[in-house]
């Protein structure tokens, strides 16, 4: 009986433990049996057009996964290397952590603490390739990995197939509430690996931005580590209202 009633208890214990990360989930992750957190329902299918913007400006609370906390904040000098995951049909239109809707076919990204919506460059450290994202949702929270990222950013900076890759994350201002990508396709056009359609080299208007903003950050990179292997790349995704 005493048995019993401890388990109880436990579990009663347990629950109440769980209750406010469940709650507050509301990213674009899915069922994650490591973490235990819930998804946010698809809002569009596979085929749909995916709308732009529609979120909101988020910073949010301290919080916590897996033991370690995280605190979102203004970073601008944010600069780290680390491993690179990708997401893409299982997240795809359901909404990230700031209230927009993930599209695996734009230049996104999920990072745990840099401000939503923001853009970073991503620089994959054994091809040379940087691209331009637009980070608006919560993740990754496994070991070392420092950015999630969408399907169609992963397939241009090389790291899709592997599923997981070394990247240096650099911080490149906020990204604009209406959700338009011209920025980020117009940068991967001006690289010069790319091998797609180019677009004109002159920045959308932008008041709040120079025009050496548009210019890629300095190309040198910190030495790589050796030591990493080509894990899952499901990321552990807790959503956003923290």
């Amino acid at each position: 009986m005493r048995i019993r009633q401890y388990n109880r208890i436990v579990r009663a214990s347990l629950l109440a433990v769980m209750a406010p990360a469940l709650l507050s989930a509301c990213s674009s992750g899915g069922p994650d049996p490591k973490w235990g957190v819930s998804s946010s329902p698809r809002v569009y299918g596979q085929n749909d057009r995916i709308p732009k913007g529609g979120g909101s400006y988020k910073l949010g609370r301290p919080y916590m996964v897996g033991g370690r906390w995280y605190t979102p904040r203004e970073q601008p000098g944010y600069d780290a290397s680390g491993i690179a995951s990708w997401y893409g049909d299982d997240f795809h239109g359901r909404k990230t952590a700031n209230g927009e809707i993930y599209d695996m076919n734009r230049f996104t990204a999920a990072h745990p603490t840099l401000p939503l919506p923001t853009y970073a460059y991503v620089t994959n450290l054994d091809n040379g390739r940087t691209i331009l994202v637009r980070i608006n949702d919560r993740g990754p929270y496994v070991g070392n990995r420092v950015i999630d990222l969408s399907r169609a950013a992963a397939n241009e900076l090389g790291t899709r197939g592997k599923g997981l890759g070394r990247v240096r994350v650099r911080y490149a201002g906020h990204a604009p509430m209406n959700g338009d990508d011209t920025r980020e396709r117009r940068f991967l056009s001006s690289q010069p690996w790319y091998a797609g359609p180019r677009l004109a080299s002159t920045p959308p208007p932008d008041s709040r931005r120079s025009a050496s903003d548009w210019r890629p950050a300095s190309p040198d990179l910190p030495p790589a580590s050796a030591d990493w292997s080509a894990l899952d790349h499901r990321r552990a995704s807790l959503g956003a209202a923290r």
